[in-house]
Order: C-alpha cells, then structure tokens, then sequence
C-alpha cells in the first residue's frame, strides 16, 4: 500500500474535529503533552484548512484524526496518535501500537470511538450544524 502524502508543511500538523468536543478535547491534550515541539493543531472544519494539504479528503478526516510530518507524510488515526506522540521519551511505549494483532484491536477501537463521537460526547456547533453527522 502506498503511503499517502501531501504538500510539506514543514512543520508537524495535527488536523481534528473541530466540531466535536471529544476530538477539542483530545487536542488540548495532544498540545499538553507535545508543549512547543513544533506541532501545530488545526481543526480541518475551519475555512481553508484542508485545501493547504492536497491530498485529505474531509471523508478521510471525518473518519479519524490526520497527522501530516513534516515531510507530508501522512498517518491517520490511531497511529497517528502513536506517530505524534512516540517522539517523546515516554511516547515510545506506544509503538507496542505495532505488535501484530494490538494494531488491529487499536485501529477498531479507534475507529469504534471516532464513529460515534458526536453521540458519545455531543456536539460543539452552536448553529446545529453538526446534526448533519449523526446520520
């Protein structure tokens, strides 16, 4: 499988759900932990985020969190969790996320989680815009 890319931005980026209180608030953490290692947080649901990075569609956002390196490299979520935050001393525990089977078990619960996160903790549009994902 080819690895997907996007144009460098030089710089780690972290794209998230903007809308969903579960996703702001994993970001908040994510920008705790990582302190000033040159990561920027973007939620992709603000204006002209996504058109800076060719290449994600909003589909592949809506289904996890998109950690773009430096390079444009591209890693979606739960291993983008483990990517973003393996560099890190305390980090690299999580690149057990790479043992046969626990990423698998990983990627399902991420996926489980990410799915149904406006319904697990609510919605953060104050306009009800949001309502158009809990299809």
């Amino acid at each position: 499988m080819r690895a997907l890319t996007t144009t460098p931005p030089g710089h780690d980026v972290i794209l998230y759900d903007g809308h969903c209180r579960l996703c702001i608030a994993a970001a908040k953490q994510f920008q705790r932990l990582l302190g000033g290692h040159g990561t920027q947080l973007r939620s992709f649901r603000e204006e002209g985020v996504l058109a800076a990075y060719p290449g994600i569609p909003l589909e592949r956002c809506e289904h996890g969190i998109q950690l773009i390196q430096a390079d444009g490299r591209i890693f979606e979520g739960a291993e983008a969790v483990v990517q973003a935050l393996g560099r890190r001393a305390p980090g690299k525990l999580l690149f057990v996320y790479y043992v046969p089977g626990l990423r698998q078990v990983a990627d399902w619960l991420y996926g489980l989680v990410a799915r149904y996160r406006f319904r697990i903790a609510g919605r953060a549009c104050p306009d009800g815009a949001c309502a158009v994902h809990l299809k």
